[in-house]
């Protein structure tokens, strides 16, 4: 089986034999920028798109895909032209494309981030899955699946966008994206959970400054570092990938101000949306 995942900064291929994923490929397109500006996927971004997920369609099936599946997340909900992204994509990777809603984005990142973590299946676990335009934020148990979803409408595209696009940021524009994430989740109160995991690129970027573990003191720390350290130096000192550190800080606040929220440390999982979709596809395909 065969996930080509559209986001805001990336699209990604995850090809998969029954849960294990044996290719994976990633292109950087950043379309949510464009929509964040004017409001629509201009026609250049469009067709960037359009060759992307054609050629992604290409190698799943080179690679033995017998079913593919296009996700569109907050690309598709967000640009006025969404409908045109969707029927595109359609057509280019010859594959049914599925336009996912904040609520359907959670539930999958949170049923691929919690199966791929061992534990008691009853605990309650939070899963929050920071992505380019949009962050979700879900709870319940492996035993249950996600009971509580809430979603935000600015990720670390979004935020970098309007409050940290220079380079380093600084103090005072990072203490102003703090305050907006504060304002945007004041009325989300989530169930206090157990173990907490964060998933999406910018956790996956952050681990290579902090490990695996997000408290509140390394995130504090973290966020100080970002916020007076340039991109470059960012790239040498800890290997980031240089096309994710421009989003970096964004994805840090925001990771900052959800762990507040629930109360325990995140720690970073390598499960996901694409993860959960895999096992959504295999449960059909089991009861079909």
């Amino acid at each position: 089986m065969a996930i080509i995942d559209v986001g805001s900064n990336t699209v990604r291929l995850h090809v998969a034999r029954g849960e294990d994923a044996f290719y994976r490929e990633r292109v950087m397109l950043r379309l949510g920028e464009a929509i964040e500006r004017t409001g629509e996927i201009p026609p250049a971004k469009l067709a960037e798109a359009v060759a992307c997920v054609g050629g992604f369609a290409q190698r799943a099936r080179l690679h033995g895909a017998e079913q593919i599946e296009v996700l569109v997340t907050s690309p598709g909900r967000q640009a006025r032209n969404g409908n045109v992204l969707i029927a595109a994509l359609a057509e280019a990777a010859g594959a049914p494309v599925r336009l996912l809603s904040a609520e359907e984005e959670g539930r999958l990142g949170f049923l691929g981030a919690a199966g791929a973590t061992p534990g008691d299946p009853r605990r309650v676990v939070a899963v929050c899955d920071v992505g380019g335009g949009s962050t979700q934020i879900a709870v319940g148990s492996r035993h249950a699946g996600a009971t509580w979803v809430r979603s935000i409408d600015i990720g670390s595209m979004r935020l970098t966008t309007r409050l940290l696009s220079k380079d380093p940021p600084g103090p005072e524009a990072v203490e102003a994206a703090r305050l907006e994430m504060e304002r945007l989740l004041a009325d989300i109160n989530p169930p206090e959970p157990e173990v907490a995991l964060a998933v999406g690129g910018s956790a996956r970027a952050l681990r290579n400054i902090v490990g695996v573990k997000l408290g509140a003191e390394e995130l504090d720390n973290l966020v100080a570092i970002l916020a007076r350290t340039p991109a470059r130096e960012i790239v040498e000192h800890y290997g980031v990938d240089p096309q994710r550190v421009r989003t970096l800080t964004a994805g840090a606040i925001i990771f900052e101000v959800i762990c507040e929220r629930l109360g325990v440390p995140l720690r970073i999982s390598r499960g996901g949306v694409r993860e959960g979709a895999v096992l959504e596809l295999a449960g059909r395909r089991q009861a079909a």
